[in-house]
């Protein structure tokens, strides 16, 4: 379970596990916006979102696009395949590895096992496959909003 971490002003930084946030608890770095009812770690309620109690500059964030990863895919396909529309599980590169490919926000996408599997390392054009979605780099709030 993940805690959704709040800038003083509200904004959303980052997520962080239930440990890490009853110690932000402890030190007094953070408030309990929102908690899991009936449950408590010691004198504290489980926190489902934490607001930090003085602002913190998010200048990393500004005019930086969000770092490649396959669950930042997983969240801006929606959990969708981008061939069919069905469940996702697996990220599949639209230009293959095996064919100089990389990890990339414009050049990955969410796909079920069938439809990756019928993709295989051959591109789309050789595998008669089309993309239903919109390969482009997610805004911040897509990865970090509840």
């Amino acid at each position: 379970m993940y805690v959704l971490v709040l800038n003083a002003s509200y904004e959303p930084l980052h997520k962080v596990d239930v440990r890490h946030a009853i110690r932000m608890l402890v030190r007094g770095v953070a408030v309990v916006e929102e908690a899991v009812e009936g449950r408590t770690m010691g004198r504290f309620p489980v926190p489902r979102v934490l607001r930090l109690v003085r602002y913190v500059a998010m200048r990393w964030r500004h005019g930086k696009r969000p770092a490649w990863s396959k669950r930042g895919v997983y969240l801006r396909d929606r959990g969708l395949c981008g061939y069919c529309g069905g469940r996702g599980h697996t990220i599949d590169h639209i230009v293959p590895q095996s064919r100089g490919g990389t990890s990339t926000w414009e050049n990955t996408v969410l796909a079920c096992g069938r439809c990756n599997g019928r993709k295989a390392d051959r591109s789309l054009a050789e595998s008669g496959m089309r993309l239903r979605a919109e390969l482009r780099v997610p805004r911040w709030d897509e990865l970090f909003g509840r």
